[in-house]
């Protein structure tokens, strides 16, 4: 009989615990890194290149990084896991970054997507950082569902800290 780990592993493919989510997220922030920046024979966005917009755009990328590192690391090896479905046996975080915001991860990749769409002037990047946050909500409503499942205090929690992005949802 074949011990649980393995039959995860041998099934993976299903998404059972949310791994689509982790491929398409990663596919996304591909394209947002490398995918091209315009259509064939479009034009960069207008942004001249500025030192305003080359520290707004610096900012959000450093803080997108600094939000998802600090989340990763204040979840700790008992409960991070690369799926959205909660570790069994792990516990509700609720301070450190995730006090400020539900979702750090996600929220941390977003900020970064939007300053590097800001950084290379790309609109279809621009479009991408779009998608990217559209669908890390889709995301974080599927694993809220699971969260509140797994740990009854939950809810309160939803009700008092914004989702994905500090002090805006």
């Amino acid at each position: 009989m074949p011990d649980t780990l393995s039959t995860h592993r041998a099934s993976w493919w299903k998404g059972t615990r949310g791994e689509w989510y982790v491929v398409i997220q990663v596919a996304l922030m591909a394209l947002v890194v490398f995918g091209p920046r315009t259509w064939p024979g479009g034009n960069l966005l207008s942004l001249a290149p500025s030192g305003v917009w080359t520290a707004a755009s610096v900012l959000l990328m450093l803080g997108g990084v600094g939000l998802t590192l600090a989340g990763g690391l204040w979840l700790g090896r008992r409960n991070l896991t690369p799926v959205p479905c909660p570790r069994e046996g792990g516990t509700l975080v609720d301070s450190g970054p995730f006090a400020v915001v539900r979702h750090p991860m996600y929220g941390g990749g977003i900020l970064f997507a939007f300053g590097w769409a800001i950084y290379v002037r790309g609109p279809l990047t621009l479009a991408y950082a779009v998608a990217l946050l559209v669908f890390a909500d889709v995301k974080a409503r599927r694993e809220e569902r699971w969260l509140r499942e797994a740990f009854p205090g939950y809810e309160a929690y939803q009700r008092r800290v914004r989702k994905l992005i500090p002090l805006l949802y």
